[in-house]
């Protein structure tokens, strides 16, 4: 079965009330709209965490951000816990996935009171688990058939972030060529996964160059040829000669949107099940903005995508009911998101584009005064 992301909530996390929770139902495709501060980002992050609750690193995540304070809402003292509850569904049943973190002595927080469940449509739960308080979730090292398809389903959501481009940055480095079997989330192995693009799978290779070759018109194709089992990102233009160039010739903008290309591009055997970005107009030149927002459709054809924006243009190549508007409530503190109403807009859509009320601050999303 091929099962969907359809709604998550949060309570006390970072920007997220505790007695406030935020609420997201999901569909296909995802645009979180907001301002700087808002808690986008903090959306993006709660996703990570799961990534790393799923690989066993979730200990490891907490001291490097500096302890449970950087993670309980005002932290320790005002927030006792955060809570999550995620739920999926496919054609025949709901599956729901809940859990609890608790402060404890050096600046830990601890996985608490995990619970799966699998809900028949129109029938009454089924096999829900309870797990104690452990340093890491009781899905990573479970063996039982239910924990591991749990622990699957969760893993699937992955959180890429391809905003450093610098000289020494994960996208312009060579990377093993048994490093390719996905896409890492930050692109460190993109050219091995190219590399498997185009002895694999030819067709979405093809589309990838293409669409690189529409934003960057000198661009011919990717040379990817392993040096000692590694692969570099190099490549040539579209010129007669055989000069070969290095990653480090391709712009800011230009790796950026190779990265992207890859990501939503690739097989449907390979894409992920939900994929989540972080502002991903990053960088980019209008006309690539608007091939973006192709791929993303493209991508939505065999994934679910959240993305959060602060883009105009990404907004305006999107329905309304796509759109999240995530604003922070100055009077209670705290994050909330609000799904645009459709039938409410409808008058002013006639006249006027979403970015163009963003703009005007009918449907929020603005920064606060």
């Amino acid at each position: 079965m091929d099962q969907k992301l359809k709604k998550i909530e949060i309570s006390g996390y970072k920007s997220i009330s505790a007695l406030m929770p935020m609420t997201l139902d999901l569909g296909r495709i995802n645009i979180l709209l907001g301002a700087n501060g808002a808690g986008k980002s903090n959306v993006v992050s709660f996703f990570r965490m799961l990534d790393f609750l799923m690989e066993g690193k979730f200990q490891k995540s907490v001291a490097l951000a500096g302890g449970n304070a950087a993670f309980l809402h005002y932290g320790p003292k005002i927030t006792s816990e955060i809570s999550a509850h995620i739920a999926f569904e496919d054609s025949d049943n709901e599956y729901f996935y809940d859990f609890k973190l608790l402060p404890a002595n050096g600046q830990k927080l601890l996985v608490n009171d995990e619970q799966t469940a699998i809900r028949k449509k129109g029938e009454v739960f089924q096999g829900i688990n309870f797990f104690t308080c452990f340093n890491e979730s009781a899905l990573y090292s479970a063996s039982d058939s239910n924990s591991i398809f749990f622990k699957n389903l969760i893993s699937n959501c992955k959180v890429y972030q391809f905003s450093d481009s610098s000289h020494n940055s994960p996208l312009r480095q060579a990377s093993k060529i048994n490093t390719a079997q996905y896409l890492q989330s930050d692109g460190g192995n993109i050219a091995s996964f190219l590399y498997l693009l185009k002895n694999n799978y030819l067709d979405s290779y093809r589309r990838i160059v293409s669409y690189i070759k529409m934003v960057m018109p000198c661009f011919g194709d990717f040379y990817l040829e392993p040096v000692n089992n590694l692969v570099y990102l190099n490549w040539k233009d579209n010129s007669a000669n055989d000069y070969v160039f290095g990653v480090e010739q391709f712009s800011d903008g230009a790796i950026r949107f190779i990265a992207l290309a890859t990501l939503l591009l690739q097989p449907a055997k390979l894409i992920p099940g939900v994929i989540v970005i972080d502002e991903p107009e990053l960088g980019l030149h209008p006309y690539a903005v608007d091939q973006l927002t192709e791929m993303i459709e493209d991508a939505a054809l065999h994934s679910q995508l959240i993305i959060a924006t602060q883009s105009k243009q990404i907004i305006d190549n999107f329905d309304a009911d796509c759109i999240s508007v995530v604003e922070f409530d100055d009077v209670n503190n705290r994050s909330v998101a609000r799904k645009l109403d459709v039938e409410q807009l409808r008058e002013w859509l006639q006249e006027y584009s979403i970015s163009e009320l963003w703009t005007k601050n009918v449907i929020g999303g603005q920064p606060l005064l």
